[in-house]
């Protein structure tokens, strides 16, 4: 079976953290979101990939090559306008025709059993299988209203709790066979929710839900994006963990956060320095004596935190520098920002290499990058 990944959106609702960075190039647990979507195919036998790119394609397909490396074969498919949803797929119609074929979305966070969803889609025989999840607040998601055979009779989007019709959210994770082609129009912006699922109920084409208790999440916010993280570090969703564990952690009596302390190569934490887990600490990465790393967090590769200085539930990318003496609390940073001596951050989302100067503080704040706050 073949596979095409989206990963030409803008991902405007990471900004500022993508104001430099792609959306599937965002690291969860220190690797790419789009590497552990390639991952979880792998798993699963799918080593066949279409990506579509658009928004900084270089440094995607500069990443993942043509994927040997992940002992994977991935052809890339550059959109000088975007296509949309069903229009990307359909311009990689020749690529996936063959048979029956995944779609999926290269910046979510899920370890779906993708062989249970193949088999549901069998049994249907159906054109096409949308993989739900249940939700409490369906104002957030597209929902999909059902028969009892799983058959999908209509959507919402975005209903109020009062008004919805279903409580499952359609994940954007599909199975189609190649007669979907017949229901997207050729070159041109076509979008699958607004456009080929609209066409599939006017005709009275069966196509059906694979309902899942799998994790997922679309990291399609900020919090989606930070809790993506912490979800990772205490183990609540299947991925292959970067580093090797220095501590592991275990869940106590009174409900702590549970997972482990694990390392990248050449990281240095001197003696003194406390970790309380979950943490990840990237390779390369300096914790001097005396700081405070508070989980959960994850620390990105070549980032140094100073003496005396405390992280606490935040995210910090590549080569950000901690000074003596800070604080960064409930924080998110893209790389290469720098906290100066005595610098407090808190409940604040910072761009790439912008600067907070010493002594200075910054609170619920969102700074685009190369912002400098002095």
């Amino acid at each position: 079976m073949r596979a095409m990944i989206m990963a030409a959106g803008l991902g405007t609702r990471l900004m500022p953290l993508t104001g430099s960075l792609p959306k599937p190039m965002v690291p969860i647990s220190g690797r790419p979101a789009l590497g552990h979507i390639l991952d979880l195919l792998r798993r699963h036998s799918v080593t066949e990939v279409v990506i579509n790119l658009h928004h900084f394609p270089d440094t995607i397909r500069g990443y993942f090559g043509d994927g040997s490396q992940m002992g994977m074969s991935i052809r890339w498919a550059y959109e000088e306008e975007l296509l949309g949803t069903a229009g990307g797929v359909k311009n990689n119609q020749a690529f996936l025709e063959g048979g029956a074929f995944l779609v999926m979305s290269g910046d979510s966070l899920t370890d779906i059993d993708l062989d249970r969803l193949i088999a549901s889609h069998r049994s249907t025989g159906g054109i096409a299988t949308l993989v739900t999840k249940q939700v409490q607040d369906t104002s957030q998601y597209g929902v999909v209203v059902v028969d009892e055979q799983r058959r999908i009779l209509g959507f919402q989007e975005k209903p109020a709790t009062k008004d919805a019709l279903s409580d499952l959210c359609n994940c954007g994770i599909y199975l189609f066979e190649p007669a979907i082609f017949e229901h997207i129009a050729a070159d041109t912006f076509y979008d699958f929710g607004k456009q080929v699922f609209n066409d599939l109920l006017a005709k009275d084409v069966a196509f059906h839900t694979h309902p899942t208790s799998d994790y997922w999440s679309d990291v399609g916010s900020l919090e989606d994006y930070r809790q993506g993280n912490f979800d990772a570090l205490a183990g609540r969703v299947r991925i292959e963990p970067s580093g090797r564990v220095l501590h592991s952690a275990h869940e106590d009596a009174g409900g702590a956060e549970r997972g482990d302390i694990r390392v990248g190569e050449g990281v240095v934490i001197e003696h003194g320095a406390r970790l309380v887990a979950p943490v990840l600490v990237g390779d390369r990465c300096s914790i001097a004596a005396g700081a405070v790393i508070e989980g959960p967090v994850v620390l990105g590769e070549g980032t140094v935190v100073g003496p005396e200085s405390v992280v606490s539930r935040s995210i910090l990318w590549e080569e950000c520098i901690i000074e003596a003496g800070c604080e960064v609390r409930d924080s998110l940073f893209a790389q290469r920002v720098k906290c100066e001596a005595g610098a407090r951050v808190q409940n604040s989302v910072l761009g790439e290499a912008c600067r907070v100067g010493g002594g200075r503080q910054v609170a619920d704040a969102a700074l685009d990058p190369g912002t400098v706050v002095d």
